[in-house]
């Protein structure tokens, strides 16, 4: 049983070795910087260390310096002290070390990251001096100075010392060594030193890397005296190529790659990595993409990338990229548009014409292969193209078309700008031109020459396909297609359409034509599209724009191996796989970081064999040689971190600055402004997007973006669930990381507030019913006082009722004394009238008396009756009967018209209160004892005495006084 599963382990380790990146020593690795500028922190990395989370930590010139893909963070140490030292537990502590400090950084329970101290811990031997290593080992921790050992574990520490200093601690495997200066090589055996055996062959060399090398093998390195085997019974030197190379650049530190290389970092020349064989495949320092050739540190990351540590900056180095960059940094032959390897040399067309150098190492002297580029007299100018057909390799140029031979050429077409060239037939060749197409054929040696040029069609062909039917479609260089029908001869365009936008094209401008599994298609910024000789019109290729997603839209196909095609989309690479019917894979993640640095619209990719292409990127190139790069590359992406949260209410200040999700956390509603800050621990070049969503505030998802953070004003009080998500390329979407936080109630709505509410209530309740008693007690007195003033209104209503019932019935009987009166005083005033009129009929009747003898009265007798008469008539006790009955008929009328008009005479008086009952002037003149004339005079000068106007009416007046 046991053999078997020794068995399974081996086939297990050796698939993963089979399938781990072979590093080649072709070009460098990619290089991501990381410069002081951009993480502002100190020069100097001492240390790199990597979390569960995926949070990578430095130990800085300034303090812990963390950083998550996106953000960085620097956490300063007490006292200020440099981090010399970090190591992770993966349970959420980050230990470190500096001068004279060991601790560790955890999360408080606010979710701030805060330091603890464990010096504290270390009473017999305080350290003073620098804590150099620390590794975690379950359930330890192991700190190392030059003077002592600290073990910590269940909360003490035991301290280690030796009677020689210590230079450094090295964990391999589960086994510990250590150097002791002018003592030799030690192991840590349960806390125990025991020297081993035969390391007094190392010297004084210093002895900086111990790593796993082989099976139950170590390999030793040293500042001074190169690399050492160590197989458990002995050290033995190991002579290989890096020795010479680490010994002069002085190895510094070393890290163990996918069980099948070691990386050394050297003090004076960047960073080199050997085989298991000793020779070296890799150097890359600051000459092909290192910020320094001091290497501090050395960490390599789950993800096999290499993290240096450098004396000024941090770099990151994708060693199992299956790319490899070669940089100009002296701009020795400009911009690369053209690339092709060709008879054991590398030719690059530029900007600047044609250079060449050899492909093949030239020893193994040599630490990696080395180029040195030199320009092919005669190729000055701008290269467009470089084509391999039928083993000779021609070169696209502004001035023409040369056709190479080492470093000689020879010119086959005085034409313009060959920009693209195709096989029409076995033995013909058709190039676009700036002015045209051109026809070559072969010679009969087999060498390819200019045959003619196509009559009939002149336009800028900047691509060139021919399809089934044998028409040529050809892009323009810069708006519309044209469908092109040769004569049989070749020489001439018997038929010639141009299409564009009218024609069902997206666009009329940067329209591309290419040939994709055996079918015409053309590109646009829309889409691709495929043309119908049916209806003459082209339209959108939807099936394969819905596959092919955001790489609907590239401007460039290039064929790969197979059924694999390159898809280039401005700027970004992808290769799609067509092997399988109505299928399509595409993957994009590994050519990430060639995004941006090719020349648009002049990518150029070279297939040279079945597991190299050659890239043409702006100043270089690029060597592609992993069979496995081409095949569908699933990413499963770490979870996005939730790094901080603020409220940025009035000014911005920290809430909590990680995502560990067992913490409970309480936003005050006074708080309730906050931006949440997510990232991606993925540190490979890629597009990344994120995507969110708040529970209880958001309808539904926000769209992709690559903002990494987002605020959330006025929130509501409640618990939330916020939840992102991230997708690098457009492609990979990684889990859903949910981040639960509760803005609490406002201080008003508090439980305090609440339970002081209810008593308020209670308070209010009884404070409510005191006064409702009391208003009602009032309201019933009330009701009573208003049902006494209410009777008592009442009875003075009906007081005062029969008061004016009796005042009614007194004014009725004073109306009805009045209308007697008035009879009376009409009365009376008619008797006077009558006799008066008696009077003068009486006095006229006197003058025809006669006496018994029949004469005539005599004047004394008639005197004598008229004197009667006329006392009669004059009488002034009538006038006073009748002028006392007059003001009790007319409430005083006389009184009013003297106060008013003092200067009335009685005469006038009377005429007065004769007008005012509305006489007659006949009658008027009887009582007057006056003549009608009299009468009107008297009106007239009774008027004049009034002062009445014209039209004023005498009567009226004298009533209405």
């Amino acid at each position: 049983m046991y053999k078997k599963v020794l068995i399974i382990i081996f086939i297990i380790v050796g698939l993963w070795h089979a399938h781990a990146a072979n590093i080649k020593s072709i070009g460098v690795p990619y290089v991501q910087t990381y410069s002081k500028t951009l993480y502002q922190s100190g020069n100097q990395n001492w240390s790199v260390t990597r979390d569960e989370h995926g949070v990578m930590y430095f130990g800085n010139a300034e303090g812990l310096l963390s950083f998550d893909g996106k953000y960085w963070q620097l956490y300063r140490m007490p006292n200020g002290l440099i981090v010399r030292s970090v190591a992770a537990d993966g349970k959420g502590k980050i230990y470190v070390g500096g001068f004279g400090e060991f601790g560790y950084w955890e999360n408080n329970k606010q979710g701030f990251l805060k330091y603890n101290s464990l010096t504290k811990l270390a009473k017999s031997y305080l350290p003073n001096e620098e804590i150099w290593k620390i590794y975690v080992d379950k359930d330890r921790v192991l700190f190392q100075s030059f003077g002592a050992i600290f073990i910590y574990s269940n909360g003490k520490i035991e301290v280690i010392r030796a009677s020689n200093p210590f230079l450094f601690l090295f964990k391999t495997g589960s086994r510990y060594f250590i150097e002791q200066v002018n003592a030799g090589l030690f192991e840590l055996k349960n806390n125990h030193l025991e020297l081993l055996l035969g390391s007094k062959l190392l010297g004084n060399s210093g002895v900086l890397s111990v790593l796993p090398f082989q099976q139950h093998k170590y390999l030793i390195g040293t500042a001074k005296n190169g690399l050492f085997i160590y197989d458990g019974i002995q050290i033995k030197p190991w002579n290989n190529q890096a020795n010479d190379f680490l010994k002069t650049y002085q190895l510094n530190n070393g890290v163990p790659i996918s069980g099948k290389y070691v990386a050394y970092g050297t003090i004076l020349n960047g960073i080199v990595i050997i085989d298991t064989l000793g020779n070296v495949v890799q150097h890359i320092n600051k000459s092909s993409g290192l910020q320094n050739n001091t290497v501090l540190s050395l960490f390599t990351d789950p993800e096999q990338n290499l993290w240096a540590g450098l004396d000024n900056g941090i770099d990151r180095i994708e060693v199992n990229s299956p790319l490899y960059f070669y940089f100009d940094k002296t701009g020795r032959f400009g911009t690369v548009y053209s690339s092709i390897i060709f008879n054991k040399k590398i030719y690059l067309g530029t900007n600047q014409g044609l250079f060449y150098s050899n492909w093949l190492p030239g020893g193994n002297s040599q630490l990696l292969q080395t180029f040195d580029f030199k320009l092919i007299p005669g190729t000055q100018g701008q290269v467009w193209d470089l084509s391999l057909l039928d083993n000779h390799l021609l070169c696209g140029h502004n001035d023409g078309t040369f056709q190479i031979n080492g470093n000689t050429i020879n010119k086959i077409s005085n034409i313009n700008g060959g920009w693209t060239i195709r096989k029409l037939r076995d033995d013909l060749l058709i190039q676009g031109t700036y002015t045209g197409l051109v026809i070559y054929k072969k010679d009969g040696s087999g060498n390819w020459i200019f045959d003619h040029k196509i009559a009939g069609f002149g336009e800028p062909s900047r691509y060139v396909e021919q399809d089934s039917k044998g028409q040529i479609w050809v892009s323009h260089a810069y708006k519309g297609i044209y469908k092109i029908v040769l004569s049989n001869d070749l020489q001439k365009v018997v038929s010639k359409k141009y299409y564009d936008k009218k024609s069902g094209l997206p666009d009329s401008y940067n329209v591309n034509v290419f040939t994709l599994d055996n079918q015409i298609v053309f590109s646009s910024d829309s889409g691709f599209c495929v043309y119908d000789d049916i209806s003459d019109r082209f339209y959108k290729y939807e099936q394969l724009n819905k596959m092919l997603g955001t790489f609907a839209s590239s401007n460039k196909i290039i064929a790969a191996i197979g059924k694999k095609y390159w898809f280039i989309n401005h700027g970004r690479v992808a290769i799609a796989d067509l092997s399988v019917p109505g299928k399509l894979t595409i993957d994009s993640n590994r050519f990430a970081s060639l995004n941006g640095q090719m020349v648009q619209h002049y990518e150029n990719i070279n297939l040279i064999n079945n597991s190299i292409y050659l890239i043409s990127i702006d100043d270089g190139f690029v060597i592609l040689n992993d069979d496995d790069a081409l095949l569908s590359n699933k990413i499963e992406l770490p979870e996005v971190l939730i790094r901080k949260v603020e409220n940025i209410t009035d000014k911005v200040i920290p809430i909590s600055e990680t995502s560990n999700n067992l913490q409970k956390i309480e936003i005050s509603y006074s708080q309730n402004n906050i931006r949440i800050a997510y990232s991606l621990p993925y540190y490979r070049q890629a597009k990344i997007k994120y995507q969110y969503y708040l529970d209880g505030y958001s309808r539904q998802w926000s769209d992709w973006t690559s903002q990494s953070q987002k605020e959330f004003t006025n929130l509501n009080q409640g618990t939330y669930k916020f939840s992102v998500r991230a997708k690098i390329n457009d492609e990979t979407i990684s889990h859903i990381t949910i981040y639960t936080f509760t803005i609490l109630p406002p201080w008003y709505l508090s439980g305090f507030a609440i339970i002081f509410y209810l008593l308020l209530i209670v308070l209010a309740f009884y404070i409510f019913r005191y006064y409702y008693r009391l208003k009602l007690k009032r309201h019933q007195q009330f009701i009573h006082d208003k049902l006494d003033r209410e009777k008592e209104e009442f009875l003075k209503q009906e007081s005062i009722a029969n008061e004016q019932q009796i005042v009614k019935i007194k004014n009725e009987q004073l109306q009805a004394d009045l209308a007697s009166k008035s009879r009376e005083l009409a009365n009376s005033a008619m008797n006077l009238v009558y006799k008066n009129e008696l009077l003068l009929k009486i006095s006229e009747e006197i003058t025809h008396l006669k006496d018994s003898s029949g004469k005539n009265l005599s004047e004394e007798q008639l005197r004598r009756i008229q004197k009667v008469i006329d006392e009669g008539m004059n009488d002034e006790r009538d006038w006073n009967i009748f002028e006392s009955s007059f003001n009790e008929a007319h409430e005083n009328f006389f009184k009013k018209l003297k106060s008013n008009h003092p200067d009335l005479v009685p005469n006038d008086l009377k005429l007065c209160a004769y007008l005012r009952m509305n006489m007659s002037s006949k009658e008027m003149a009887s009582l007057l004892n006056i003549s009608l004339r009299g009468v009107e005079i008297r009106r007239y000068r009774l008027r004049k005495k009034l002062n009445l106007e014209h039209d004023k009416n005498l009567v009226e007046f004298l009533i209405e006084l």
